[in-house]
């Protein structure tokens, strides 16, 4: 399997996934540390991919995802964003709602 297959299999095999620096409960920077707080505030179970033990998938991911920086939340396979945006939407409320319905459509099928 190569590694674009491995990364568009995590991702559509998990409804809420974060990959990040480090793990939860040992954040090796501190926007995955934010992004974590901010998803464990919203008490929903997350996967993660830790992307330094994963050096294929830091390089890789970001071609994939068109996005630069880490960490990256996707749910239902769509990218929801990075640190910024997932604080936005934590602060706004929307974060809880997008997590809240993680899931959902497949469970519907």
């Amino acid at each position: 399997m190569s590694i674009e297959d491995t990364i568009k299999d995590q991702i559509s095999s998990n409804s809420i996934l974060l990959y990040m620096k480090g793990s939860p409960d040992q954040p090796q920077c501190g926007f995955s540390a934010q992004t974590v707080r901010c998803l464990m505030s919203c008490g929903k179970r997350f996967a993660y991919v830790d992307i330094l033990s994963n050096p294929e998938i830091r390089a890789t991911l970001p071609l994939i995802a068109n996005w630069p920086t880490f960490p990256q939340l996707y749910v239902d396979g769509e990218l929801i964003g990075g640190c910024d945006i997932v604080t936005d939407l934590f602060e706004s409320g929307e974060l809880q709602k997008v997590v809240d319905g993680a899931g959902q459509q497949a469970a519907a099928q």
